[in-house]
């Protein structure tokens, strides 16, 4: 079956970093669009950034300039670096990953989900 696990959150001050991984199991890491959601409490999950199957990243114009996300197909992982923080950044951050192509910043598109790592921002 497929496992998507998230790791690297945690508690860190505004202006901080983190990296975030995402390990993947049980399907084809290479064919799969993955991206990075998150929710903060009382909102909605949010899209953040992705990679595409074939190579190249986007992000959500709110991150864009501070994270930056990459893959390594060699060890089925997807990151999520993570600098100059805010304390708007917290949330419980979630790896996502699907196959098709469209409405890449919707939720309710991707096939499946990791179980969220929480990234508290203090400021």
């Amino acid at each position: 079956q497929v496992q998507l696990v998230e790791s690297g959150g945690g508690l860190v001050q505004a202006g901080g970093s983190l990296t975030l991984s995402c390990a993947a199991s049980g399907l084809t890491f290479s064919s799969y669009i993955m991206s990075w959601f998150r929710q903060a409490p009382g909102k909605e999950r949010e899209f953040v950034a992705i990679n595409w199957s074939g190579g190249g990243t986007d992000s959500a114009d709110s991150v864009k300039g501070r994270f930056t996300t990459s893959r390594d197909n060699a060890q089925n992982t997807v990151y999520l670096q993570m600098n100059s923080l805010k304390p708007e950044d917290t949330a419980v951050y979630y790896c996502a990953a699907k196959r098709r192509g469209y409405a890449i910043s919707r939720a309710d598109t991707y096939d499946y989900w990791g179980q969220g790592t929480q990234v508290t921002v203090s400021s």
